[in-house]
């Protein structure tokens, strides 16, 4: 049954247009919408998708016109007695017929979707997630946590204190106490990001060293930032020689954390900041294959 299903741990760890679509399905089908193929420019990417009823929408292709005739035809489609099982496939030019000057191309496939495709569904619409480690409970941490819940990220919230965390937190965070914290990178899965903010200097310096002696060894943690102020990279830079690292691998560790140029020290404004350099992070990694 879908309702046992939706009640099943980590059941809710999708998105939310997704989680609302399962919600949804519960009691009525629905037309899922994807795009299936782009030429040129076009206003999302292959495999963006949203789900149509009679009353409600989940999910967008990318506003504008298309998305408008989408929902149009969808809802047409959905109230056929003869809806193909297959689903069916519609082009459309993103040109001055359609109001957009987008200039390029889409394919977008059309399938009647119920209760019975909720498994398959959440396995093809699931975004992918990328790791995050968040050493710190504090006020910028928390507002981290917040900043990144409608992003692709997966982040394991840590700190060596007990009853730090809220509850509830967002989907896509676990929180986990840990101490010696620093113990906890070395539980990372490879390809984390790690963003250290605990309440102790001498704790960010343990979990730096941490880091840089996995990086050391496998090489696997795209990005360790560090909150604070030049003063304080200069401060650690000196211990970490001390420790034994040499300039290479401390250039390896991003400090201050946050967009060059957002000054404001607000915990929401450095939790934006994070949010989009942790977003440059990953696609100028995707860039690069």
């Amino acid at each position: 049954m879908l309702s046992d299903y939706l009640q099943q741990p980590g059941a809710y760890s999708v998105s939310v247009a997704l989680q609302r679509l399962l919600q949804h399905l519960l009691s009525a089908p629905a037309c899922l919408v994807t795009l299936e193929s782009t030429q040129g420019s076009a206003p999302r990417e292959a495999g963006a998708w949203m789900a149509v009823t009679a009353d409600q929408l989940f999910g967008t292709i990318g506003g504008g016109h298309l998305e408008l005739e989408a929902i149009q035809l969808a809802r047409n489609a959905l109230a056929l007695a003869d809806f193909p099982a297959e689903g069916m496939v519609r082009r459309w030019a993103l040109g001055p017929s359609l109001g957009q000057c987008c200039g390029g191309v889409v394919h977008l496939r059309f399938e009647r979707v119920g209760a019975g495709h909720a498994h398959a569904l959440r396995t093809r619409l699931m975004p992918a997630l990328h790791p995050v480690a968040l050493f710190g409970g504090g006020h910028v941490g928390a507002a981290i946590v917040q900043a990144l819940a409608p992003l692709p990220f997966a982040v394991r919230w840590i700190d060596s204190r007990d009853s730090v965390f809220p509850d509830p937190v967002p989907p896509h965070v676990e929180c986990e106490h840990s101490d010696p914290v620093e113990a906890a990178v070395r539980e990372q899965p490879s390809g984390a990001r790690v963003l250290i903010m605990s309440f102790s200097h001498a704790e960010d310096l343990l979990i730096v060293a941490e880091c840089l002696k996995r990086q050391r060894e496998s090489g696997d943690l795209p990005f360790v930032g560090l909150i604070g102020s030049a003063t304080k990279r200069a401060v650690f830079g000196a211990r970490l020689r001390q420790r034994g690292f040499v300039e290479e691998e401390l250039a390896h560790i991003t400090c201050p954390i946050g967009v060059p140029g957002i000054s404001g020290k607000e915990p929401e404004v450095i939790a934006a900041s994070v949010a989009a350099q942790l977003l440059q992070s990953l696609y100028a990694r995707s860039a690069q294959g």
